[in-house]
């Protein structure tokens, strides 16, 4: 049990991590049902929107099942790479990931890289299918960063704005809520490239690099107000490197070279496919 508090905005609150704390012999914790959720959410969202980006529904299902399972793996595999001198001398307690230790961008490289060696294997494009898979991702983030809430986790350093955070887990002390920061800007994202999605994409992979951007600048800064980040290990220059931070500015790089060399490309198919629907609202609207 927490009491978590907002000082400065006279919020108080008790939370607990277990989903049914009366029941000595269950122990099922918030943070594994909000996750769940946000999983949820996103895939039915992706199956929703498989239409409008060429994508087979069926064969979507098939990449996100095993996108799920290899981003498990990759989110513990890179948290445990970074953490390896203590992986090493008890090496059982790799596979305990009930007692966490999952890294949200091991999540993401799994899950491409499972979803997309599967999507190859199924003859499938896989531009379109990144398209609507990280806008799933927005949604999953946006709404799975509230288990970190819930395990009173992923906070940043003191603070003395308004919206600082406290409780025991934090010595009492207000801190940086670098979960809400990331949640507010991932379900914000979704929106916005949700609406560019369907107004103005021109080709396929466009979505997936404005995701990258997106994401990239905003986990870049705030990972720098964490207290619990992964190191590289060896420093650089003299100074000690955040991992995510790293990958971060390597990831918004990339996204902006490639909507700027890709900035006149165009396909037929968004075309086509806004013509059609605008022909089908047109018709309904008439009869």
């Amino acid at each position: 049990m927490y009491e978590v508090s907002f000082p400065k905005l006279g919020l108080e609150f008790n939370i607990n991590p277990e989903v049914f704390p009366m029941l000595d012999n269950v122990h099922i914790r918030w943070y594994g049902v909000i996750i769940a959720v946000g999983m949820l959410l996103a895939v039915v969202y992706a199956y929703l929107s498989a239409e409008r980006f060429n994508v087979n529904r069926n064969k979507l299902i098939d990449c996100v099942l095993v996108g799920v399972v290899t981003g498990i793996i990759g989110a513990r595999l890179y948290y445990v790479l970074f953490e390896l001198d203590k992986y090493i001398q008890d090496p059982i307690s790799i596979f305990m990931i009930n007692e966490g230790g999952l890294a949200i961008y091991g999540g993401i490289i799994g899950g491409l890289l499972g979803g997309c060696i599967t999507a190859k294997i199924l003859k499938q494009k896989i531009m379109p299918i990144l398209d609507v898979a990280v806008l799933g991702f927005l949604i999953g983030q946006g709404i799975g960063r509230w288990g970190n809430f819930m395990n009173q986790e992923a906070y940043g350093s003191p603070t003395d704005l308004p919206w600082g955070m406290a409780s025991e887990a934090t010595g009492n002390i207000a801190v940086h809520p670098c979960f809400l920061y990331e949640s507010l800007w991932c379900l914000l994202g979704f929106v916005l490239i949700h609406f560019l999605s369907k107004k103005f994409q021109k080709y396929a992979g466009q979505v997936f690099y404005f995701y990258l951007v997106w994401y990239g600048f905003e986990r870049m800064i705030v990972e720098g107000l964490r207290t619990d980040s992964l190191y590289l290990p060896f420093a650089v220059f003299g100074m000690e490197i955040r991992v995510s931070q790293l990958v971060s500015a390597g990831i918004l790089i990339f996204g902006i070279i490639m909507l700027i060399v890709n900035r006149k490309k165009e396909d037929k198919f968004y075309d086509n496919y806004r013509r059609k629907k605008s022909v089908r609202r047109s018709k309904r609207a008439s009869s």
